[in-house]
């Protein structure tokens, strides 16, 4: 039998050698950076390790309303060893602000082995959703556990992950239409972090050519604009948007003037001229801006604009310019679930009943572009199945499916359709995912809601395991490998994860889908999600004369449950009216293909 003192040294010799591999100090455009290597599995045993860096500064601190500028550098060596602040954002109880003006950073894990650190990894940028009012990329959730974290996905796929910070609200939104305010200053701050990104990630170990961008709800929108902008040629090589894509009608304020004047009386800015009343914004506390009296007005229509610069053109009429970057785009099958149960509280109490009258009701709002021969005939498509089943689960789950074929499926089916058709080198991919988070509250026959798949895709069951199934922990290591295949090779059936099934491409004769639960087999992959639906959007709606051009502006959702959710909401009171000529069902009609 052995000495145990040289068993001790033996294990410490062991435990020396496979820790060795780490970055240290990096070289980066604005000074050397320093993170935390943290040891992987019982201390370290097995040699592998992340780097983390938290908190680099991407852009200079931004000035309220104007683009975002370079970083001018700093001495020395920067500690990126915690978190910056969230951009400034109203508080979760609305009554408030919270965050910073200087909220330009980001953040990188990057894996590494046990012998040399990690050469020409893959790159995956993360855009968090949030209605473009709220959210970040160090959300926390129970047990200080950070929603965003990119750990799991850069350690099980063997990629480097990224997040960051953006502006959100007024201060990342706000626009008169014009040179006067232009706008997009939050999707600016996405570009420029990308665009740093490709500039110095080589020096973590990355691959500045092999760099995919992907984000959820108003993070997929944004994914999608970005790659439809001429900006971001040559930067992004695949995208992947997760409910979510540029032609939602919640993507793009074409009535950007009426919600700037709306803000401006609500700060004390004269109305008289753009030029005045932009400047005066620019001089408003930014926390004024960001939580002026009307609350609820003022936030809900700051989204992206149409600027003639970095959106060109109606995002229909962009994607020639994703024709060579690779595209995976899906939605969850219940993502309206969240947002009709606002709009109809019965959804979720077994003691209440949902009625025609009430169904009817939230049409009308929707396909007020149409008139009353748009709702009667929406609602009787969408109500025939209840000849057959006319349950109270029946009629909820019909209101369910309305609003996520409205706000995110059939927009989604046709953003696919357009990449597939605008190709030349790029594959194109979709997805339903299906698989229910069992939030305690809500009723047995709820599927995936908004935001359910945002856990899996960061490894939650595994990093926090006492709070998830095995089945969980399953759908988990599936959605990081096909995500994570995809980042290294465009296909998500070849990289370094085994993945449950062949994973087919989209063609629009195909109308190939993958369904992602927690039984995957030869099966999953599926074709013609919903087509008759989708035939009845965008032929017999669209044959429909349009009446109406009154209507109030869509609602972006937000993300999950840390930002409260805005539905598309049915009270005209709560919001104020723009201008005659872009009602919601007209942006919708616009926004896929109508």
């Amino acid at each position: 039998m052995g000495r145990p003192e040289l068993a001790v040294f033996g294990l410490a010799c062991s435990l020396a050698v496979v820790s060795a591999a780490k970055l240290g100090v990096v070289h980066t455009e604005g000074g050397f950076v320093e993170g935390v290597n943290k040891k992987l599995g019982l201390f370290g045993i097995g040699g592998r390790s992340v780097d983390i860096f938290k908190g680099i500064p991407f852009a200079a601190p931004p000035k309220a309303l104007e683009n975002p500028q370079p970083h001018p550098g700093w001495q020395g060596t920067l500690k990126a060893k915690d978190f910056k602040q969230q951009c400034l954002q109203v508080s979760l109880a609305q009554d408030d602000t919270e965050g910073s003006v200087d909220c330009l950073y980001l953040n990188i894990w990057v894996p590494q082995g046990q012998k040399e650190v990690s050469q020409n990894l893959p790159v995956m940028i993360w855009i968090y959703g949030g209605g473009c009012f709220s959210g970040s990329a160090e959300e926390r959730s129970f047990f200080n556990n950070y929603h965003h974290d990119g750990e799991e996905i850069a350690t099980r796929g063997n990629v480097i992950v990224v997040t960051f910070n953006y502006r959100l609200g007024p201060l990342g939104f706000l626009s008169t239409g014009d040179a006067n305010l232009p706008g997009n200053y939050g999707l600016r701050d996405q570009h420029m972090a990308i665009a740093w990104v490709k500039r110095n990630i080589a020096a973590f170990g990355g691959d500045p050519d092999n760099i995919t961008i992907f984000g959820q709800s108003a993070g997929a929108v944004s994914v999608s604009l970005q790659i439809l902008s001429p900006y971001n040629k040559g930067l992004i090589r695949r995208a992947i948007s997760q409910s979510g894509v540029a032609l939602v009608p919640w993507a793009i304020q074409k009535n950007p003037l009426s919600w700037a004047m709306q803000i401006a009386i609500e700060v004390g800015c004269p109305l008289d001229d753009a030029a005045r009343m932009a400047k005066c914004l620019k001089a408003t506390d930014p926390r004024a801006l960001t939580l002026p009296p009307g609350i609820e007005s003022s936030r809900l229509g700051l989204l992206p604009v149409v600027d003639g610069d970095f959106i060109p053109d109606d995002p229909i009429n962009l994607f020639a310019n994703a024709a060579d970057i690779h595209f995976i785009a899906g939605t969850n099958n219940m993502d309206g679930h969240i947002f009709a149960s606002i709009d109809m509280p019965a959804i979720d109490n077994k003691e209440q009943t949902v009625t025609g009258e009430d169904f009817f009701k939230l049409i009308t709002q929707v396909t007020i572009a149409k008139g009353p021969r748009g709702a009667n005939a929406t609602f009787d498509f969408y109500t025939a199945p209840w000849a057959q089943d006319s349950s109270q689960e029946a009629k909820k789950k019909t209101v369910v499916d309305f609003e996520t074929d409205v706000f995110f499926l059939m927009p989604t089916k046709m953003a696919v359709a357009q990449h597939r058709a605008n190709a030349k080198s790029a594959r194109t991919y979709t997805y339903l995912y299906s698989h229910p988070a069992h939030n305690p509250s809500y009723p047995s026959w709820v599927g995936a809601d908004h935001g359910d798949n945002l856990q899996y895709v960061f490894g939650k069951p595994f990093a926090t395991p006492m709070g998830y199934r095995a089945q969980d922990r399953t759908v988990s290591r599936t959605m990081i490998a096909y995500w994570t295949n995809f980042a290294r090779t465009g296909d998500p059936n070849q990289g370094h994860s085994a993945v449950p099934t062949q994973w087919e491409p989209y063609t629009q004769e195909n109308d190939n889908y993958l369904e992602i639960n927690k039984k995957m087999d030869d099966q999953s992959m599926k074709q013609h999600l919903r087509s008759s639906y989708l035939q009845y959007w965008t032929q017999t709606y669209q044959a429909l004369p349009t009446v109406n051009g009154e209507g109030v502006v869509p609602v972006p959702p937000s993300d999950d449950s840390l930002a409260i959710p805005v539905p598309p909401s049915d009270d005209s009171e709560a919001a104020p009216e723009p201008p005659t000529g872009d009602s919601e069902g007209a942006q919708m009609s616009a926004a896929i293909g109508f």
